[in-house]
């Protein structure tokens, strides 16, 4: 078939960038390549069993319900549990009515775009930001701007200038173990932000996909328990049981949900119901915890991991951000090296990462950062790889052609 020319594409789809992440992941199907590309969790830790055991009594039990359309809210027994779950998360009691199922948590960020967004309103990121952020509120065509992270969180004065100047329609946030920085606000910084005289049109959107893969401390509030009454808190179970499950959760007021569930019955209907009944009867049959505490476990050893191999391999120039929990590790060159030169270098030698100038609007910012995935290689290619990426930075920064692979 010829490729035909395409007049009337929207102005909203011709406003979505392309996910370099996505692409990308493309050449990570090589058998050889080394991978510190995308946000994968291991699929060691996917339960595969006790989900098979799930299936087969839901199947076996309500199996002519499970294969039938349901109500877009998504299914009680699982909001339920999810309601009682993050009120002891939260400090406050949540109801299954504040709770609406969602095909994995990036929908949670297109529906809130449906509702919040016009062309020209702000959307207020962390700079930098999630891609799939920017690709959902993009297509809603509104001003993006960027807030400064730094050690603890936003940059207070910058945030308190941007909500009385530009008073954004959203604030866009990742508190618990940043994508892409792997950075978590301290308990200072959500109070203050928290306690920010602030537009009364603005949203606060909490995207909170790794809040459960915590190394330490999971003492902070979140900021849906400081702001319940304007904060749109979003969950997954994509990086604790599935991603392949495509399920996840926003948790708000109840008129923000109710409207929520209107836009996501013109997208889909509802989520996936036999998937819904699924994971919650693994939830039933199983601790929760106990599968949590697995992940965590391992998860830290393989950032620490990381994080020795960068102290061994790279240039005391280089700098990093340590994660307290999540799945990525942020790191910055020395002024005057591009992380998409390094990318080019590094791929010829099978190792590929994320440079940071994509998870800024336009790539205005981040090009001598990177980040790097620690949850899905091996150690073995954590190892290797990062030794890879050590010569070819030791290289770039005396001007040198890299070693040979």
């Amino acid at each position: 078939m010829t490729n035909a020319q395409f007049p009337h594409f929207s102005d909203r789809i011709k406003n979505i960038p392309e996910s370099f992440i996505r692409e990308i992941l493309k050449v990570s199907s090589r058998p050889e390549m080394i991978s510190f590309a995308g946000g994968l969790p291991n699929p060691n830790f996917f339960p595969v069993e006790k989900l098979a055991s799930a299936a087969e009594k839901v199947l076996s039990k309500d199996g002519k319900a499970a294969l039938q359309y349901w109500i877009t809210e998504g299914y009680l027994p699982l909001r339920d549990y999810i309601a009682q779950w993050q009120s002891r998360r939260m400090g406050y009691r949540i109801e299954a009515e504040e709770v609406l199922m969602l095909n994995g948590s990036q929908q949670g960020l297109d529906l809130v775009g449906k509702l919040f967004l016009n062309p020209g309103n702000t959307a207020l990121l962390e700079g930098p930001s999630y891609l799939g952020a920017i690709q959902a509120f993009a297509a809603y065509q509104p001003i993006f701007h960027h807030i400064e992270i730094k050690g603890g969180g936003p940059d207070i004065k910058s945030f308190n200038e941007a909500m009385k100047k530009l008073g954004p329609a959203i604030f866009y946030c990742i508190p618990n173990f940043q994508n892409p920085t792997g950075n978590t606000y301290d308990r200072f910084h959500r109070e203050q932000i928290a306690s920010t005289d602030c537009s009364p049109n603005t949203i606060w959107v909490e995207d909170n996909p790794y809040g459960e893969i915590y190394f330490e401390d999971n003492s902070l509030p979140n900021l849906c328990s400081l702001l319940p009454e304007r904060t749109v808190h979003l969950g997954s179970f994509s990086k604790i049981i599935s991603p392949g499950m495509r399920l996840g959760w926003a948790v708000g007021p109840r008129e923000v949900m109710r409207r929520m569930a209107i836009a996501k019955q013109a997208s889909d209907l509802h989520s996936n119901n036999l998937a819904q009944r699924i994971v919650y009867q693994f939830l039933v049959d199983n601790s929760l915890d106990q599968h949590l505490n697995s992940i965590r476990s391992f998860y830290k050893e393989q950032a620490s991991l990381m994080i020795r191999s960068m102290q061994d391999h790279f240039p005391e120039e280089v700098s990093w951000i340590t994660p307290k929990g999540g799945m990525f590790i942020w790191a910055t060159l020395p002024e005057g090296l591009k992380a998409s030169a390094l990318l080019v270098k590094a791929t010829q030698q099978n190792v590929i990462f994320v440079p940071g100038d994509h998870f800024y609007v336009g790539g205005c910012d981040g090009g001598n950062s990177l980040r790097m995935n620690f949850s899905n290689p091996s150690q073995g290619e954590i190892v290797k790889g990062v030794k890879i990426m050590g010569e070819l930075i030791h290289s770039m920064m005396q001007g040198e052609s890299p070693p040979d692979a």
